[in-house]
């Protein structure tokens, strides 16, 4: 026969196990750690004035959820995109602000749903060099520039993998180099990051967008499955806060005061 006072020690032992590891799992959720494109403006770009640091839309949108949470969140400058998701997909880093989702990124990433905002991902060529374009088809033959992991969507990406000729560059800057340099015809790349990289790089006039967009995706936070972050209750509470923040205009608002903000930070810097 188990005595009273056993049951009521493992009782006791049992709880206190249990508070424990819920006080530890709090405790290492205090603070999110979050990355994305550096390349991505108004979505994301890295802050001239620390250049560790990501801000933009997207990094002020995590920030508000986080507050909504009452945890803390650090948006960090990791290196180019492909080792920004590389981060993420070990869990050195708990989130990707801003991720296209697709079947093969689910086997890596949690995606919070809903999406916080679409972005267009469209066809980039010289000026001097367009070409007839109503679709995907007519870029067959020609040889185009992509970003190293990027997608575009899930049913463009496959059939870009078996029609066309992509070849992938670590950043968007080399693209459009690239493209500038007649080494390749044209570049898939968002349509807001590409206005403003081009802006950057003063080829505005040398470079135009073909319409229709190849696609139109939703952006997602994602987080790590090797997060010790990623736990259903804290997915749950970003989801439903995300659900809140985009039945308001909070998100569309964001990119609209980050392009006004990227665009005095370039006046800004081309100033003598």
């Amino acid at each position: 026969m188990i005595e009273p006072h056993f049951c009521q020690t493992l009782l006791l032992s049992l709880t206190w196990c249990l508070l424990s590891q819920g006080a530890l799992a709090v405790e290492a959720c205090a603070g999110l750690t979050a990355t994305g494109n550096p390349e991505y403006p108004p979505y994301l770009w890295r802050d001239p004035q620390d250049p560790q640091r990501l801000i933009g839309a997207n990094a002020d949108l995590l920030k508000h959820v986080a507050g909504e949470l009452g945890l803390d969140v650090e948006l960090k400058y990791v290196g180019p995109w492909g080792r920004a998701q590389e981060e993420v997909r070990t869990g050195r880093v708990d989130l990707l602000a801003g991720y296209f989702l697709t079947r093969a990124r689910q086997n890596e990433v949690d995606f919070i749903e809903p999406p916080f905002l679409y972005t267009p991902s469209v066809v980039w060529v010289r000026s001097d060099s367009a070409f007839p374009y109503k679709g995907w088809d007519d870029l067959r033959g020609l040889k185009g520039g992509v970003l190293v992991n990027n997608s575009h969507g899930e049913q463009f990406d496959e059939f870009a993998r078996t029609n066309l000729n992509l070849e992938a560059v670590p950043g968007a800057k080399q693209a459009f180099e690239k493209l500038l340099h007649k080494r390749s015809d044209y570049v898939i790349f968002e349509q807001f990051p590409g206005m403003a990289l081009a802006r950057v790089l003063n080829v505005d006039q040398q470079v135009q967008v073909l319409e229709p967009p190849v696609s139109s995706e939703g952006l997602y936070l994602a987080m790590s499955h090797d997060s010790p972050c990623n736990r259903p209750q804290l997915r749950e509470r970003l989801a439903a806060k995300m659900k809140q923040i985009v039945s308001s205009d909070l998100p569309e608002r964001l990119v609209a005061r980050n392009l006004e903000l990227w665009r005095q930070q370039q006046e800004g810097a081309a100033a003598p």
